[in-house]
């Protein structure tokens, strides 16, 4: 089965490594364009996550990024400061925070 940004956001909080966020409190939201448009959002506080589609009132951080690239990125075709450098990945707010985001899901 193709990985799709619904089966990829519907598996964040299974992949959700608690100890690499000790104390963490912030919502990053996700705005996907492309081939698979939406908007979801991650609210991280007590160690745990909660995934959902829409979109946050009042997020930490907003990660804007093509469908297709994103997929690339959490497979590992595309590297993720490389698609920020070229415009392909783009992030507002906190920017600390999408540095742990990689560290604080563990991938495959």
């Amino acid at each position: 089965m193709a990985l799709t940004i619904e089966s990829l956001m519907s598996k964040m909080s299974g992949a959700f490594v608690p100890e690499k966020s000790p104390g963490l409190v912030a919502v990053i939201q996700f705005k996907f364009t492309g081939e698979e448009a939406g908007d979801w959002y991650a609210d991280i506080k007590d160690g745990a996550v909660d995934v959902q589609k829409g979109v946050h009132a009042s997020p930490k951080m907003t990660l804007t990024a093509d469908s297709a690239d994103y997929l690339k990125i959490f497979t590992g075709e595309l590297d993720g400061m490389k698609a920020f450098m070229e415009g392909k990945l783009k992030l507002t707010g906190d920017l600390n925070l999408a540095m742990k985001l990689t560290q604080m899901f563990k991938i495959r």
